[in-house]
């Protein structure tokens, strides 16, 4: 027997509307959702009912029976509740009274009965056991599960929900945490800095607590409320990834666990080859999640295309949510720097089944860096469609930067000690260097539930990137900081061109007590890359009195579309993984292997003539163990590999163009994560080794002989670990050896760029004296590195603070406006860093960012 109730309150306006205001394209495209709806009456109910889900309002519900208190729930949040009355009987609910969203309301009344919920509709609800394969909808599960983080939003200064000063609800875990859809995101974790899931490859959206590995997943939460512009500057939440380059390089480099993650390598939408890179940074506004993976992945997402192995970074695209949204942002960068960024969704259908999100971002002006200016513009539309059975996503993106005066990275001569660094506001390379990237870009990704435990997957993406740049290789000399004339300088245009597809089954079944998630799948990546060249005389400088010398000559600027062949790339796979799990899931196992195919063809981009081909095949496999000992506990275990290009024996050596299997970086960690309700933290060490190739010096044979192994340990920290504090950050200690070196001199050296600690802790406040006002801190600190194999060129540790506030108040209108003020570097410090090309990259100076954010 069902006991069903459904009662509706008076309407209530929602507090928190999405932000907005368009140009005329943006305009165009979803005005519709802006004009007064010509609709019937049972719709307008509906979308009533869908507001009121998202509105905080009062709940006065004592300590009771659970039915009684769900029948309570019902008539107080304007929800219909059912519930099997067997599931229900002798189970008594707490107390609760305060302002509370309806799903937060009833995520404190089920906490510790065992019991979960899922919704069906906008305005219906069913509760059921918590181990239930029950599911809920893509759109309605993103609204229900953020719901707790929504509670809070208003108190935290967000502006995606809630109500001012309202406090956040203490419940142990996120009560909706099972995940049918593969491309459904897992839930924010309670302080909405961090979700508690990602994408991991081609298995899909997994929660942290069931999958072997270390993964950290950023929300948009972060990136608005520290003003974060470029993806790369989410890294500086975290102790083991992070950004090796400057904002003024124009470009990202990273590494994760001490080795190098190339920013072409990035994944976007869970596929290589779309997000914009070389000399370009990813934009962020319109980014959901930023998901940062730490270790191999070769079995998850195949070979990198730029040969990374130490991680992989996943950014998901932002999404139309239920409530309609309608923002505009306008930002002040120090030193002249003014922009705007509109922010507009709604969503279409009886159902809410279509949805459409549209970003556009332009600013313009001076850096804080002498002689530098950027320009920055962005248009990014999301389009999606959520059935019952078939589900489809489509990303269409635009990104155009300029940057005159890029401040590039240097390098040392063998021998010569790192000299100190120079002013950060000042720019040894001058006004004349400038990257000009140009790039489209996007993604489609649907998939078909075949039947209630098999569905089908298919993706495919592709961009179109043309650069246009100014490289100068700056080296330095002698400890005074000398620079020689360039050893390569020129007017460069480049042109990529590359598309994707991945396609495959997930299904689940059961074999006797064992329970089954499979994984079969194939992925291919095409990338064609053409260069054009002109050398530029530069002359001899000095990083503390630089001379730039006559500006180039641009009429001798190449066009990209008429450059030569540099690479060619195909790199195809198949992985076929099952996930086996018994004991209520508190027991699984990951097992599977990938199939890896490379085909990369180099040439001279003068002459346009071939100069390698490489095709190469490789098997790589994938074990990993979740225990759960307790309900809030996970401990995990797991080997899995990195895959990159092997190496071709040089002309010198008495093996001349021998062709080497491709390397294989091999990973073995252990781990524990554990919930406490409102915040997480995990622990991991590891051990990754990857081979290295080099010339015997007495058999004048070249080999893969060599090996930079990396043992680690890695401490982050997320969520609120105390009403209206909230943490964010950790520390990651590597101990990087080189062994096998040739001849034995480096052996035992440390390898290039890695530090062994690193220190990264960030605080949010919510001050009691003033609802609404929240400050935030964060200090990193980076210990010394080297610069060389032989370890004579050393980079001293450095230390760097950040600072934040922010303010939320209402209009009279009931709509919110946030104010936000960060300064990066706030004591102007000084210092280098290193990437693990041994590449120096001088520190950006103190900036300062304003930003008004508000609600129409």
């Amino acid at each position: 027997m069902n006991v069903s109730i459904r009662t509706h309150r008076r309407l209530a306006g929602t507090m928190m509307r999405r932000l907005g205001l368009l140009c005329a394209v943006s305009m165009s495209m979803v005005v519709p959702g802006l004009a007064a709806p010509n609709a019937t009456t049972h719709a307008t109910a509906k979308q009533t009912l869908v507001a009121q889900a998202n509105v905080a309002r009062p709940f006065d519900i004592p300590a009771q029976p659970l039915e009684d208190a769900l029948a309570t729930f019902g008539l107080q949040s304007g929800l219909q509740v059912t519930v099997d009355s067997a599931l229900a009987s002798g189970v008594t609910s707490e107390s609760m009274q305060g302002n509370y969203v309806p799903q937060d309301a009833l995520q404190h009344l089920l906490q510790g009965t065992g019991l979960t919920y899922r919704f069906t509709s906008p305005d219906t609800v069913i509760v059921e056991r918590d181990s239930s394969s029950g599911i809920v909808p893509g759109v309605m599960g993103a609204a229900a599960a953020g719901a707790a983080a929504g509670a809070a939003a208003a108190s935290n200064g967000d502006s995606s929900g809630g109500m001012a000063g309202q406090k956040p609800i203490k419940v142990p875990e996120i009560v909706v945490k099972d995940v049918k859809h593969r491309e459904e995101l897992p839930p924010e974790y309670p302080g909405g800095d961090v979700a508690t899931g990602g994408r991991l490859g081609v298995l899909g959206n997994r929660d942290i607590m069931d999958t072997p590995f270390n993964q950290t997943n950023y929300t948009s939460k972060v990136i608005q409320n520290q003003q974060i512009r470029y993806m790369a500057d989410v890294l500086n939440n975290d102790p083991t990834a992070r950004a090796s380059a400057s904002e003024s390089t124009g470009a990202d480099d990273f590494s994760i666990r001490g080795f190098a993650v190339n920013n072409q390598d990035i994944l976007f939408n869970g596929l290589y080859g779309v997000a914009p890179s070389f000399f370009n940074s990813m934009m962020a506004e319109s980014i959901e999640r930023v998901e940062v993976l730490k270790g191999p992945s070769a079995l998850l997402s195949g070979v990198a295309p730029g040969g990374s192995i130490g991680g992989m970074i996943n950014l998901v695209p932002k999404r139309a949510g239920l409530e309609p949204l309608t923002q505009f942002t306008g930002t002040y960068i120090s030193s002249t720097q003014f922009g705007g960024h509109a922010d507009l969704s709604r969503r279409y259908g009886s159902e809410k089944q279509f949805g459409v999100r549209l970003n556009g971002v332009y600013r313009t002006g001076d850096t804080a860096i002498d002689n530098q200016s950027r320009e920055s513009a962005l248009m990014a539309l999301g389009l999606d469609y959520q059935g019952k059975k078939f589900r489809l996503a489509a990303d269409l993106g635009y990104q155009y930067q300029n940057i005159q005066g890029m401040r590039d990275f240097t390098t040392v001569v063998a021998g010569v000690p790192v000299p100190q660094p120079p002013n950060v506001r000042s720019n040894y390379d001058g006004p004349y260097d400038f990257s000009k990237p140009t790039v489209y870009y996007g993604t489609l990704r649907g998939e078909y539930d075949l039947t209630d435990n098999l569905s089908a997957f298919v993706a495919a993406g592709g961009s179109e990137r043309s650069t246009r740049y100014s490289l100068v290789n700056r080296t330095i000399i002698n400890p005074q900081g000398d620079l020689s004339a360039a050893n390569f300088a020129s007017l460069n245009a480049d042109r990529t061109s590359a598309w994707t597809v991945e396609t495959g089954l997930q299904g689940r079944f059961a074999t006797g007590p064992v329970k089954h998630q499979m994984v079969l799948a194939y992925t291919t990546l095409h990338r064609d890359w053409r260069r054009a060249s002109v050398p530029i005389p530069r002359p001899a400088s000095n990083i503390y009195n630089p001379n730039f010398g006559p500006a180039p000559n641009l009429a001798l600027q190449p066009d990209p579309n008429y450059g030569k062949p540099l690479q060619e790339a195909v790199l195809s796979g198949a992985t076929l993984a099952d996930t086996l799990s018994i004991l209520d899931e508190r027991v699984q196992l990951t097992a599977g292997a990938r199939f890896q195919m490379i085909d990369i063809q180099q040439f001279n981009f003068t002459t346009g003539v071939r100069t390698s081909n490489y095709e190469k095949d490789k098997a790589t496999p994938m074990v990993g163990l979740v225990v759960k000992p307790w309900k809030h506990v996970s401990l995990y275990a797991n080997y899995i590999e990195g895959l990159q290009q092997g190496p071709t024996a040089p002309l010198t050596a008495a093996n001349a163009g021998e062709v080497f299997a491709p390397f294989v970086a091999k990973q073995y960690e252990v781990g524990s994560k554990v919930d406490f309700g409102r915040f997480g933290t995990t622990l991991a060490f590891y051990q990754i080794a990857q081979p290295t190739g080099f010339v015997n010096p007495t058999a004048n044979i070249f080999g893969v002989d060599g090996e930079q192994r990396h043992r680690g340990m890695d401490f982050n920290v997320f969520g609120e670990v105390t009403e209206g504090v909230r943490l964010l950050g950790g520390a990651a200690y590597i101990d990087s050896e080189l062994t096998k070196t040739q001849g034995g001199v480096n052996d035992g050296h440390r390898g290039i760029g890695v530090p062994t600690w690193r220190l990264v802790l960030g605080g949010e406040w919510d001050t009691p004296f003033l609802p609404g006002f929240t400050v935030f801190a964060r200090g990193t600190r980076n210990s010394s590195m080297f610069l060389d194999a032989a370890n004579t060129q050393e980079i001293p540790s450095w230390a760097r603070l950040d600072l934040g506030a922010r303010y939320m108040f209402l209009q009279p209108n009931g709509k919110p406006v946030t104010i936000r003020a960060n300064v990066t570097n706030a004591l102007n410090s000084g210092y280098w860093d290193s990437n693990t090309f041994g590449q120096l990259t001088l520190s950006d100076p103190r900036i300062f960012w304003l930003s008004a954010t508000v609600d129409f």
